[in-house]
């Protein structure tokens, strides 16, 4: 297993990614510009790969990762989705989405990569696979999140609503690799899904619906 890991794990990571991006876009078309989504989903594996970098040579920090890690994340977002041209822009959503899917998918690899020679078996793969797949959908929803609030003019609030509610997920991060338990991955794909599915049917709908009611005004 160990030596598929390093041709395999881009795909494990970028494939998912690709496929959340088809599902979050449905229903949005004629918001957003194509270049927009390929560019920012770009920039956001190029990011994530800082990040992850990053991470890898401040993991002595032990514990206080779980709050500083999800710090470091979103402040990256946050540099992307909060310049001039997406300021109060609906569409900024949309690409908060993709831009945290890109930046989501580069921990798959990361992970497999970093931990390739302590893999044991290939339940442990499957475990991280799974636990990163977690971690995708939550950055998507971050992304969402951070540019409905460079959208609303609320970016400060959705900021730490972003940080804070990744300190979950990094505290189970933690507990998993102390205890030695992978299975316990399963938890972050389950807090990962059910914010991604707050992101995409609270959130974005939100943009929709304005979107809307603007094509009407438009039409008087």
């Amino acid at each position: 297993m160990a030596s598929i890991i390093p041709q395999m794990s881009l795909f494990l990571g970028i494939i998912p990614a690709l496929l959340l991006l088809w599902i979050g876009l449905r229903g949005y078309e004629g918001m957003y510009k194509d270049k927009n989504i390929f560019l920012t989903f770009i920039v956001g594996i190029i990011i994530g790969f800082i990040a992850a970098l990053i991470e890898l040579f401040t993991a002595e920090v032990g514990i206080f990762y779980i709050i500083l890690f999800p710090v470091l994340e979103q402040m990256f977002k946050v540099i992307v989705l909060n310049i001039g041209r997406f300021h109060e822009k609906q569409e900024t959503v949309i690409y908060g989405l993709s831009l945290g899917l890109g930046f989501g998918s580069i921990f798959t690899p990361a992970s497999l990569l970093i931990l390739g020679s302590q893999i044991q078996d290939n339940f442990t793969v499957l475990f991280i696979i799974v636990g990163s797949i977690g971690i995708i959908l939550y950055q998507a929803a971050a992304g969402v999140f951070i540019g409905y609030g460079v959208f609303s003019g609320r970016l400060t609030t959705y900021i730490f609503a972003s940080i804070f509610a990744e300190i979950p997920l990094t505290a189970t991060i933690f507990i998993t690799e102390y205890i030695q338990k992978p299975y316990l991955q399963v938890l972050i794909v389950a807090y990962g899904a059910v914010v991604f599915w707050y992101a995409i049917q609270r959130i974005m709908p939100r943009i929709r619906a304005n979107y809307e009611r603007r094509k009407r005004t438009l039409k008087t």
